[in-house]
């Protein structure tokens, strides 16, 4: 598997996620991605509890942890790296949540206007 170029929107250098709890794709902290990374897992939000139930009514719940995968289960205030269309279905509902946009990769731009990311982008100057 290649990582692709750890670019973010702006086509300057990916700023990290997080490391605790760690995210991404790759479990790296940051939101890279690959052609095997089918669900693209690229952009950086700040979870919300609006969101968190939103994803569970979809049908991924990322509140509970799980830890035969090592997963320790997400909470409002954590950061992670989601699934560009899941940000896209979110925003559509109305729940999408804060991003963080100098973390979030380049290749989210396949899915989402950069204007609906900026808009949401709390860390913008």
């Amino acid at each position: 598997m290649i990582k692709l170029a750890s670019i973010n929107v702006y086509d300057e250098p990916l700023e990290p996620c997080c490391e605790a709890p760690v995210t991404g794709f790759f479990r790296d902290g940051c939101c890279n991605t690959a052609e095997e990374d089918l669900g693209m897992h690229t952009v950086c939000v700040l979870l919300s509890d609006a969101f968190l139930a939103f994803s569970k009514r979809m049908g991924n719940d990322l509140s509970t942890p799980h830890p035969e995968l090592d997963f320790p289960g997400l909470k409002a205030g954590d950061r992670w790296c989601l699934c560009a269309a899941r940000w896209l279905q979110a925003y559509q509902a109305g729940v999408a949540p804060k991003v963080y946009i100098r973390s979030t990769h380049k290749r989210s731009l396949e899915i989402i206007e950069i204007k609906l990311l900026k808009s949401h982008a709390v860390d913008l100057q």
